[in-house]
């Protein structure tokens, strides 16, 4: 069985969003270099060209770009503090994302550095699909809850994960997230689809499909 089978959950999200951010950042910074061909400022998602003015989509565009190249600066100095390891080597974001990636196994056994690690990737990725533009697609699956028993699962492609949107949805574990914070909503991450499979209501290869960016089944709103 392979390491990553064997990861804790939260280790399996922070990789996740590390590819994430990895993937989009460089298409953040490419957003700020201007185009010959017309006015507005890169491209639409999608290909479309933008129109109208363009100043304060760059300094959106151009905050983000500095708060997450400091953010990951300052996540990774804070890793190799608590990590005991030695400061940190210049490198672009994208190689310091790589390191922290290195890194998992060893902030796995803290589970405090690893929420907050979590917490921070995951709130950079989602900024910078913010600022590109990209809404994180949400997938209602058929079937329900196990907890809740409500018609209430959806899949985050972004997450890779399902979580269930009933509000008053509440897992047995009092250490999760959903006790502690209201907003919260209970997740199953990849290692976990199998509680979801157990009762036979949802197929594995439903969320699978469901979880594929390149999957066509429609987007719901949250």
């Amino acid at each position: 069985m392979s390491n990553d089978a064997l990861a804790h959950p939260d280790r399996i999200r922070a990789s996740h969003w590390i590819t994430v951010l990895i993937r989009q950042f460089p298409e953040l910074q490419a957003e700020l270099t201007p185009s010959p061909h017309r006015p507005g400022l890169g491209r639409q998602r999608g290909g479309t060209d933008r129109r109208g003015p363009s100043e304060p989509l760059r300094l959106r565009v151009s905050d983000t770009v500095r708060d997450i190249t400091d953010g990951v600066v300052e996540l990774e100095e804070a890793v190799h503090d608590r990590l005991g390891l030695p400061p940190t080597g210049r490198g672009t974001v994208e190689v310091r994302l790589a390191r922290l990636a290195g890194l998992l196994e060893r902030v796995e056994a803290d589970p405090l550095l690893m929420r907050h690690l979590l917490d921070e990737i995951s709130g950079m990725a989602r900024r910078c699909s913010g600022a590109l533009g990209d809404a994180e697609p949400v997938i209602r699956l058929r079937g329900r809850c196990p907890l809740c028993a409500s018609v209430s699962l959806r899949a985050f492609p972004l997450r890779r994960a399902v979580l269930c949107i009933n509000p008053g949805c509440r897992c047995p574990h009092t250490a999760c997230g959903c006790h502690a914070d209201r907003a919260h909503r209970h997740s199953w991450p990849e290692g976990e689809w199998a509680e979801l499979t157990a009762g036979g209501a949802l197929a594995l290869e439903e969320i699978a499909a469901a979880l594929d960016e390149d999957s066509t089944v429609a987007a719901v709103s949250r």
